[in-house]
């Protein structure tokens, strides 16, 4: 049996416990949650699985050595005990990353520049060559990590951020992050029993991510490469099997539903889940959220509404007053899971929620807040057999205490690349126009394996085969009057409102971030 060793999977806070689980059920051993990140053992197989299957995690890092240094000198000679030679030779480029928290060294890139120097002077010494430096695109990549004393330096084994999955190929400004709209749908619990709804859903991030979720899809199918591609020691072979390996995916049978007040919205959604390959599971269409109406099927909401953060939006705690009333009145016997950021916002809803759990949108402490929806009293429902709160939602709860306690951190994600791509959601949206293409599931082209599964294939490297172009006449597409087909499954009415006749209308591991 291939040897294990340890590995650490940075996450958003918050979402220590989701992703937690996800290692667990994954396989991975001596699972311990931290702050900002996950630290695990497993063998190279897993840690090929972990940066392709995992769905909340934003980096996988390989630690080499662990250290402490109380001044850039110690890092120096620290780094250099290290036999680079395992990892590098003169014809490869590298980067180093550095996180650093510490009063002893104040600046990350010159600790990063300690790392780097000592890697070359190692190479000059023994070969009289030295390996280049190469930001954009390094064979090998390479995190320092430093709170105060101690240090922890590691392979990158991802390279670019997971939470870049590779089918947004348009977007609102500031959209929900993937890896945050993963955990959020992970902690409601759903896997597909019932339909999910979005009536804010901008760009799709909720739709797609609650799509590969429920058919237990891989988020890394879509990317085009990972870090570990390029390391010495890399199994091609195993990768592949892995890579197109789809005995966990399983069947959905409920349906996705995302509106939109805003049509450019809709057409972006629209293109995002054409390049996921998800169309039969996901309708988007154009909707005024005031215009909801019950559900006929179980369902789920799950959104994001503005917040009225950088950008102004009129009426905002009317839009909340609305959501509130809404939910109220036509989504009775369901639950509704609603992230924001404002109390005020949450206490024009109107409704008590059942469970609060803080997250953070970009460098926004918000609240996700679950409401169950019920006609007549809390005590009535529950003498009825109603469960308020589940064993893992307690759970949830008490992990609030926790990062509650953390929340001097906060002034320090900004500085993070993934909370800067994770801004807050905004309503100014890119101009574009999109019809209703053939649907393309990602899988390795030239492969023995896609030939008997008959799979699409994708081409990794070139990206999506956009080859035949679009469908006009595709299930869901749009008609020559501009609507969707009120044949088809959560259709609208030719007023933009929802058909009441349709099946739907509708161990501290201290700070690690980049």
């Amino acid at each position: 049996m291939e040897k294990e060793f340890e590995l650490i999977a940075k996450t958003f806070m918050g979402l220590e416990p989701v992703l937690a689980k996800e290692l667990t059920q994954l396989g991975a051993n001596d699972v311990q949650i931290g702050r900002r990140m996950v630290s695990f053992t497993g063998n190279k197989e897993l840690m090929y699985r972990a940066n392709f299957q995992l769905h909340t995690a934003i980096r996988i890092l390989k630690p080499i050595t662990h250290f402490k240094a109380k001044s850039a000198d110690d890092v120096y000679e620290e780094i250099k005990k290290v036999d680079w030679t395992e990892y590098l030779d003169n014809n490869k480029t590298f980067a180093v990353d550095a996180v650093v928290f510490s009063d002893e060294f104040r600046h990350s890139k010159f600790v990063a520049y300690k790392v780097k120097d000592a890697i070359v002077d190692q190479f000059r010494e023994k070969t009289g060559q030295r390996p280049n430096i190469s930001v954009a695109n390094p064979d090998i990549r390479l995190n320092i990590h430093v709170a105060e004393d101690k240090c922890t330096l590691s392979l990158d084994s991802s390279g670019e951020s997971l939470h870049r999955r590779g089918y947004r190929q348009e977007s609102v400004e500031a959209p929900l992050n993937e890896v945050l709209a993963a955990g959020m749908i992970l902690m409601t619990g759903w896997q597909g029993e019932t339909d999910f709804i979005d009536p804010m859903c901008g760009s799709g991030t909720l739709l797609i991510e609650a799509a590969l979720i429920a058919r237990n899809m891989a988020p890394g199918l879509f990317r085009k490469e990972f870090a570990f591609e390029k390391w010495p020691d890399f199994d091609k072979d195993l990768f592949d099997e892995i890579y197109n390996d789809d005995s966990q995916e399983r069947e959905f049978n409920h349906h996705i539903y995302g509106y939109d007040i805003d049509m450019k919205a809709v057409n972006t959604a629209n293109m995002n889940v054409k390049a996921a390959g998800l169309s039969k599971d996901i309708t988007v269409a154009q909707a005024d959220f005031k215009d909801f109406t019950q559900p006929k099927e179980k369902s789920i909401i799950v959104t994001n509404p503005p917040y009225g953060e950088r950008i102004s939006t009129p009426d905002l705690l009317g839009t909340y007053k609305m959501i509130g009333e809404r939910l109220k009145h036509q989504f009775l016997d369901n639950d509704a899971w609603i992230l924001s950021y404002r109390e005020e916002c949450f206490e024009q809803i109107g409704l008590k929620p059942s469970l609060k759990t803080p997250l953070y949108n970009g460098s926004l402490e918000c609240e996700f807040r679950k409401y169950q929806i019920f006609d007549g009293k809390l005590r009535d429902f529950r003498s009825e057999g109603g469960i308020v709160k589940t064993d893992e939602e307690k759970k949830l709860m008490r992990e609030k205490h926790r990062f509650k306690k953390e929340r001097e951190f906060k002034k320090r994600l900004s500085e993070t690349e993934e909370n800067e791509e994770g801004d807050i959601r905004s309503f100014k949206f890119h101009r574009h126009d999109v019809l209703n293409s053939e649907d393309k599931r990602p899988r390795r082209r030239n492969n023995d394996d896609n030939k008997e599964r008959g799979r699409k294939s994708f081409d990794r490297k070139g990206g999506f085969d956009r080859k035949g172009g679009f469908d006009r006449k595709g299930k869901g597409g749009f008609d020559r009057k501009g609507g969707f087909d009120r044949k088809g499954k959560g259709g609208f009415d030719r007023k933009g409102g929802f058909d009441r006749k349709g099946k739907r209308q509708n161990k501290d591991f201290d700070s690690y971030d980049d």
